[in-house]
């Protein structure tokens, strides 16, 4: 088959770079059974000219939602009570994901629907045909010795051999690697000889070799293939894209969804294919696989799948229906049109309305407000043989609250608690916000006692609702003894803090007003931000306290918040008869603790990104993490004055609306962090690492790309080359820290084990933030940490290398 061209109009505007290129593959799906190259010595010379083989299918190779599922964290059960709050990044109502038909998307996985794809045939000669003697003894006995060495030990073998090998005598060793299942060795070997003088782009060697990456899971180095024939001016092949694309949806690491859509996207407008019916349902059942509040944004995404189906005359499944208008349904503006007319091509399709389907009009029916429809479809759904679900009576009570009827949504709960025989906390969360907006004081007390009584857990949710109507009504008292209850019941957040703050500045206790401040301040699970400082600020003005306002005055200079403008003119008078100025706190620089925090983050795994010219910080949690939960809240504030516009919250955000992905700007201050952690886009330990590592810097690099093990000791995670690593353990030697290494993959351990992390943490502990000291302290033994690397890693042999080398993700689940 010829190989596509790329236009060259178009190479600059698709050749672009994955979204993490660096991010390790963590999934080795298929474990490949080393075969001996000689145990029948005629088996290499059986046919003149040997075809290259279609890549075999593996019982290994899973339909790629069941290794999501294989591999997914359950968030349940890595903390209760207090704890399970603190990992709650939406709104419990909003973790609803859409529920597909056992005959629907999942009835035929994408990963199996790959033999009729076209794929270049690679032609390479036998043993036999080479004409020199000693040349078949050294390629027969390098088939034989790569795949039993460690890669430095493999690419020092292959330097070796410079002098007499050539195009066809590297390709050779590649696709024999590749028939004994030997990919790794295989990508080594193609990698080694692109940086040969003598190279020349072979795409049909490319192509397969990306294919079996692919198919082993191995998306990291299936795209830096994929990326190399595309920078050659070639369009890769219909297989590596299906692969590719596969492979993204195959892993939990955080972005490969987006880089699956990126891959898919091109597919069709680059390459101009036309994907299988399995692959285009496969993405599509991934997008709506998450929580609603984070699919919501994939709408476009599942709008272009839905065409693509339909001018391919392809069969539309009944969930793709579904799951379109479940994703409107989540939409801040419902678009009622479209979901009309997707009803419409339901019914016409002979397709009935389910109980997602039902649900999600009831969801949409909850924005608007619209009572009729939504009667009429709570009707359907009281047809249905199913039954009713706690999200369809959550939806009901939103309606009538809408429309102004909250005793009709109390009427609905109650029978909700009738029908139903077991439910979450949503219901209470729903019914007690509904209430308080109505201010229906009585009854919300009422509820919030129930919930409480009932042993429900989060509690802080209903704790806002009630003390936002106590505010509003002016009753401080009550509303002082809700933050009391809160206190008490649950861990409360900025929001709860906040409330209160507002109401003892409402009623002149300022003396508790800046007690309370000091404290949000100093806790950094909580934090302060502008809203909080201008209320306390406008109180000073309005007072008098002209010494304190100036005090806040310079605390907002110093954390670069923006006055309101309300209060520039008092402000401007205070100052003024101090002899100081009033300006806006725009200039930006970075403070000696901002500095020592990134080069502890850089150590733990942070990255770094460029726009062409200047660099930006891109700061990525595990959303799964308690640990890495505060931790975002903390750095999310300490950096707030660097991040993007679209990454910079409203003053009233929780703590669990910090994103898992924000950014920075692009700014000349991070050059000097690219050049020196990130030169040409790869992780890498600058050579002067150990002139930076003070007791903040270990601090944060322990809570950002650490563990606590199971056994109470501490490992750290760590990227780079042997030497880099090697001044590391050496400086942490230096400061009287001896440690144990082990290396997995790209991936080093550094491990302090027994009574070297007890002086370890007293090293860090006065820099790790109150919240996560009971977390991260060693040993006590923890259940948190689910890794497999770490559970079967053995620090007691000292340093050491895994033969087999896999890769990690940058995002480990603690």
């Amino acid at each position: 088959m010829e190989p596509k061209l790329l236009p060259i109009n178009s190479f600059y505007h698709h050749n672009k770079p994955p979204l993490n290129p660096a991010v390790p593959d963590i999934l080795t799906l298929a474990s490949p059974m080393r075969t001996s190259l000689f145990s029948s010595s005629l088996s290499l010379h059986q046919q003149q000219r040997t075809h290259f083989p279609e890549p075999i299918n593996t019982p290994q190779m899973l339909h790629p939602i069941s290794i999501s599922k294989c591999f997914s964290t359950s968030v349940e059960q890595m903390g209760s009570g207090s704890q399970s709050e603190r990992i709650l990044d939406f709104d419990e109502n909003e973790r609803e994901i859409f529920k597909f038909h056992d005959d629907g998307l999942g009835s035929s996985g994408a990963g199996g629907d790959r033999k009729h794809l076209d794929t270049p045939e690679l032609e390479v000669k036998d043993l036999a045909e080479l004409p020199e003697q000693w040349r078949r003894a050294k390629l027969a006995w390098l088939c034989k010795e790569l795949p039993a060495h460690k890669p430095a030990t493999a690419v020092r073998i292959l330097n070796g051999q410079r002098k007499w090998m050539r195009q066809e005598d590297a390709t050779y060793v590649v696709v024999h690697c590749t028939r004994i299942r030997e990919n790794e060795t295989a990508f080594r070997v193609y990698k080694w000889m692109m940086q040969q003088h003598w190279y020349r782009f072979d795409f049909a060697l490319s192509t397969k070799l990306a294919d079996y990456m692919g198919k082993e899971r191995k998306f990291a180095k299936c795209r830096e293939i994929f990326d190399d024939i595309i920078s050659q001016g070639r369009v890769p092949s219909e297989s590596t894209f299906h692969i590719l694309v596969i492979a993204y949806l195959s892993t939990t690491v955080q972005g490969s969804l987006e880089e699956a859509c990126i891959i898919y996207n091109r597919m069709i407008q680059l390459g101009g294919y036309r994907p299988r019916l399995s692959l285009h349902n496969s993405l599509f059942r991934a997008l709506v696989s998450k929580p609603g509040v984070i699919a919501k944004h994939h709408l476009k995404q599942a709008e272009f799948i839905y065409h693509n189906l339909v001018t391919c005359g392809l069969e539309l499944q009944k969930d793709i229906y579904g799951g379109l208008i479940w994703l409107h349904s989540y939409q801040d503006t419902i678009d009622k049109e479209r979901i009309t007319s997707l009803r419409e091509e339901m019914r016409q399709a002979g397709v009935e309305e389910g109980h997602e389907v039902l649900v999600s009009i009831m969801r949409a029916c909850a924005k608007d407000g619209d009572v009729e429809e939504a009667e009429r479809t709570w009707l359907k759904l009281l047809r249905l043989d199913e039954g009713l679900s706690s999200h369809a009576f959550v939806c009901r009570m939103e309606v009538f609250s809408k429309a102004g009827e909250p005793m009709k949504s109390l009427k609905t709960f109650r029978e909700m608690q009738e029908v139903l025989s077991s439910y979450n906390v949503v219901p209470y969360h729903k019914i007690i916000e509904v209430l308080c907006k109505a201010e229906e004081v009585e009854l919300a007390e009422s509820l919030m006692q129930e919930l409480v009584q009932s042993g429900m857990k989060p509690l802080t949710p209903s704790f806002i609702s009630i003390m936002d109507m106590f505010l509003n009504l002016n009753l401080h008292d009550k509303l002082e003894s809700a933050f009391s209850a809160c206190l008490e019941k649950c861990r409360p957040n900025r929001s709860v803090y906040m409330i209160y703050l507002d109401s003892l500045v409402k009623v002149g206790n300022f003396d508790k007003a800046e007690e309370i401040f000091n404290y949000m301040r100093n806790n950094e699970a909580i934090g302060l931000n502008s809203r909080s400082c201008n209320t306390i600020l406008s109180e000073y003005l309005s007072s008098g306290y002209h010494v304190k306002a100036e005090r806040i005055y310079d605390l907002m200079c110093q954390k670069k918040y923006d006055v309101d403008s309300s209060l520039m003119e008092k402000l401007d008078s205070v100052l003024s008869s101090s002899r100081k100025v009033v300006r806006k706190p725009i200039s930006l620089k970075l403070s000696k603790e901002q500095r020592e925090i990134l080069v502890g983050l850089f150590l733990g795994g942070l990255q770094i990104e460029s726009d062409g010219k200047k660099h930006m910080i891109q700061f990525e949690f595990n959303q799964n993490s308690i640990i890495h939960s505060i931790l975002r809240r903390h750095l999310h504030d300490q950096y707030h004055e660097w991040l993007h516009p679209s990454c910079k919250p409203s003053d009233d955000i929780d703590s669990e609306d910090i994103p898992c992905r924000f950014c920075t700007i692009s700014h000349s201050y991070f050059d000097f962090y690219a050049d020196q952690f990130w030169p040409r886009g790869q992780p890498q330990l600058p050579k002067l690492i150990h002139r930076w590592m003070s007791p903040q810097v270990l601090a944060y690099w322990y809570m950002y790309g650490g563990h606590r093990t199971s056994s109470g000791d501490i490992v750290l995670k760590l990227k780079g080359s042997v030497d880099g690593v090697g001044k590391v353990i050496k400086t942490l030697k230096s400061k009287s820290l001896d440690c144990r290494v082990k290396r997995k993959g790209k991936v080093f351990w550094i491990g302090f084990l027994g009574g070297m992390s007890t002086w370890f943490w007293k090293l860090v502990e006065p820099y790790i933030l109150d919240d996560l000291k009971d977390l991260l302290k060693p040993g006590d033994p923890t259940s948190e940490n689910n890794m497999a690397e770490l559970q079967n890693m053995n620090f007691d042999s000292g340093s050491g290398f895994d033969e087999e080398a896999s890769e990690d993700s940058n995002m480990d689940s603690l």
